[in-house]
């Protein structure tokens, strides 16, 4: 499917968040993927894999995860500097605003003539992160989330109580978490904790650990590896198109 492209600067609590959408050329209504990024924010990889998503026939956000802390339009290198500069994006901005991000990319979906109703998020990294915490959100129909960091280690800034993991109690929608196990990020130990902390909490989800490292899916770097990309993305567009 042939698709378009454009940047909306989508207004939110924390300031204006640059956001690209990605969606079919032809005219209609589709679903909707917020799709979260790793902590270099938009990178060529993460282009792809919007186009990838869209051009099966969704509507695709990449928010600028970093909007507040970053000028418009910023884009890290796969690098230590650009590394360096994530880690610290990542250790300062709450959790809170994270989430009042995300209910502005819902408004904004909602808004929208080429959109229904079904807002499904998908995530790398700390995206796959992020993607957990949105499906905090009621208007959040499924969520995908691919090698999520910081979720068993409780890393991220947020007031007490309100971490990703213990919130998890809240999540009503199904999700699907797949994790590298060899990716040194989240330890055996660390899947272990999610698990059974969702099993407790009687969340819906499915539940994959596959032969691979950390960012698996960035399809730059050796640790690409194509044929488990093509598995999670005919998955993920699979899990989405779930009526």
């Amino acid at each position: 499917m042939i698709i378009q492209y454009h940047i909306n600067d989508i207004q939110t609590e924390t300031g204006l968040m640059r956001t690209s959408v990605f969606r079919p050329s032809k005219e209609g209504k589709y679903p909707t993927i917020i799709f979260y990024s790793e902590i270099f924010q938009q990178t060529s990889p993460i282009t792809r894999s919007a186009q990838i998503l869209a051009s099966h026939g969704f509507v695709v956000l990449v928010p600028e995860i970093f909007h507040e802390l970053n000028p418009q339009g910023n884009v890290l290198a796969y690098d230590d500097a650009g590394k360096d500069k994530g880690n610290a994006d990542k250790l300062t901005k709450p959790l809170e605003h994270h989430d009042s991000d995300t209910q502005a990319m819902v408004t904004f979906i909602q808004q929208q003539t080429y959109c229904t109703d079904k807002v499904s998020v998908m995530g790398v990294c700390i995206g796959g992160h992020l993607a957990f915490r949105a499906a905090l959100n009621q208007q959040v129909t499924a969520a995908f989330c691919l090698y999520p960091t910081d979720i068993h280690s409780n890393t991220l800034p947020c007031t007490l109580g309100n971490d990703t993991l213990t919130r998890s109690i809240d999540i009503r929608c199904p999700m699907v978490l797949v994790f590298g196990k060899q990716d040194p990020h989240v330890s055996a130990k660390g899947r272990t904790l999610i698990h059974q902390t969702l099993s407790q909490n009687k969340c819906d989800f499915s539940w994959h650990e596959v032969n691979a490292q950390h960012a698996f899916m960035r399809d730059e770097g050796d640790r690409y590896d194509a044929a488990l990309a093509i598995q999670m993305y005919k998955m993920a567009i699979d899990f989405f198109t779930i009526p």
